[in-house]
């Protein structure tokens, strides 16, 4: 059963999707019978996921729950999955906001219920399938998965402008994976094989290596996304429904910057070195570029989303600080980022459905009406500026202690984040729960019981996260520090060699 586990966390949303579109054909009690098919089936992949996350030993920095199946085997080919603590946790991630999202879903998508879940589903499914794959072709498979699902929750039941934003997502996206396509059919080609364990320790040449990381940095710099390949973000956020929004921002756009660490950090670190000033500033113009557009927006989820943006600039700091500390802050942020961002969306999106508007300027007043929303957004938006005792601080924290190794501006610059996060959330907050009161504001309704149902998990984790770190950070930071070393001792001999090639000289 541990070897199925994982097999039966990823197939069976799968399973589920396939029993929701075939056997809840009809009407609105067949809608109704589907939406609880797709919530049961992601309640029991995340009982499982906490099963894996139980039966997960974090002292082994390596590979667990393997499953290794013959696929291509003369081209070095197999279906190769596993999970180590930084993938963990993503799963973690997913299975936790898949079925709050699902819940959602099922109070503000009012047509096509059997669509919807399925689409969730599949969504999840290769969600899982992505961050426990253990060969790169079939990491391309999941991720290419990922688009379908993402693409037709914002194209069916987007906002008015949601064709456009679904295709702009789409082909960002997919432009973006050719060039994964393109290295890995050279790494296929230079190494016989597409396992990443055995490409860890191919010994690409240093040349190679830059111009391989350069394509995974397009490939994932979109998904992220860096600056400048951000364009698709604002409309894909803002135009789709609250769950896409939340799986989006919670988790999808976790995939690039999963995939900057395993296909650049850890399997490149010569070639992350060369880059890591350049990257470093793009993450630093997204942190700054994306706070001064949050606080010029008229719309609540583009403010959202702008404060998404970001924080993925935090997280791409982070990550190419090359330290352990940042690393470690790069993916904690990514985790807590995740819980806050899709709260935040749930959120906006109560306020928008009872009032009918996103426009900032057409409310104002909501607290007296709401004052159980007023007090959890709070909360969540303390939580997105980083405040002491949320999990959000904890991973800046860790991302600084990280960027001042590298540079004390770097460091400085990337703080900003803090303040001109405060700036425009808090700006956002009054104008919309104490602002004046306008229009049919005075009609709304607070909160019903199934939507606290669904906040009140996002805010015990973001304390959690803020309280006890250690109970997330146990599981990945071994990782992390066996590959931050491995690759010190690399840089190490490479820097050897090359002296005593000119000593021969």
């Amino acid at each position: 059963m541990p070897h199925a586990l994982l097999s039966l966390i990823t197939y069976l949303p799968l399973a589920g999707a396939l029993v929701a579109w075939l056997f809840c054909r009809g009407g609105a009690a067949q809608d109704i019978l589907a939406r609880r098919i797709g919530i049961g089936t992601s309640l029991a992949v995340l009982a499982l996921s906490v099963a894996l996350w139980c039966g997960f030993n974090p002292a082994t920095p390596g590979l667990q729950f393997e499953t290794r199946l013959g696929w291509v085997s003369d081209a070095g080919i197999s279906y190769h999955t596993g999970v180590d603590g930084i993938s963990l946790v993503f799963i973690l991630l997913t299975a936790f906001l898949t079925p709050l999202a699902m819940a959602t879903g099922a109070r503000s998508i009012r047509t096509q219920g059997r669509e919807f879940v399925a689409a969730m589903l599949l969504l999840e499914t290769a969600l899982f399938g992505l961050f426990s794959a253990q060969d790169l072709l079939l990491f391309y498979v999941f991720y290419e998965a990922t688009l379908i699902p993402a693409s037709l929750m914002i194209g069916i039941w987007g906002g008015p402008k949601r064709a456009w934003a679904s295709l702009q997502f789409f082909l960002f996206t997919f432009g973006g994976s050719l060039f994964m396509l393109i290295a890995l059919i050279v790494m296929w080609q230079q190494a016989g094989t597409t396992d990443i364990p055995s490409l860890m320790q191919a010994g690409f040449s240093h040349s190679l290596q830059g111009w391989l990381l350069l394509a995974f940095l397009l490939a994932f710099g979109v998904k992220l996304p860096l600056f400048p390949l951000h364009a698709w973000l604002p409309d894909a956020y803002s135009e789709a429904p609250a769950p896409a929004s939340a799986m989006l921002s919670g988790v999808l756009s976790k995939t690039g910057a999963y995939g900057l660490l395993r296909f650049g950090v850890l399997m490149f670190p010569d070639a992350a070195h060369l880059f890591a000033p350049y990257v470093l500033a793009l993450g630093v113009v997204a942190i700054l570029y994306a706070a001064f557009v949050a606080f010029a927006q008229t719309d609540m989820k583009r403010v959202i989303a702008y404060s998404s943006f970001s924080h993925m600039g935090m997280i791409a700091v982070g990550l190419f600080t090359l330290t352990a500390e940042g690393i470690d802050g790069a993916i904690f942020q990514m985790l807590s980022h995740g819980v806050v961002i899709a709260a935040l969306f749930f959120c906006v999106s109560a306020v928008a459905v009872r009032s009918e508007t996103q426009q900032i300027s057409a409310l104002g007043g909501v607290a007296r009406q709401m004052p159980v929303l007023a007090v959890l957004t709070m909360l969540f938006t303390m939580a997105n500026v980083g405040l002491p005792g949320t999990g959000s601080f904890v991973g800046e924290l860790l991302v600084l202690m990280g960027a001042i190794h590298v540079s004390f501006w770097v460091a400085l610059l990337a703080g900003g984040t803090m303040i001109m996060g405060a700036v425009y959330m808090l700006s956002l907050y009054r104008r919309v729960l104490f602002g004046g009161l306008q229009g049919t504001v005075h009609l709304l309704r607070d909160l019903s019981m199934g939507e606290i149902a669904v906040l009140a998990p996002l805010a015990l984790v973001t304390l959690w996260m803020g309280i006890h770190p250690g109970s997330f950070t146990r599981l990945f930071d071994p990782v992390v520090m066996q590959a931050v070393h491995h690759g010190a001792t690399a840089a190490t001999a490479s820097l050897s060699d090359g002296t005593l090639h000119l000593a021969s000289r």
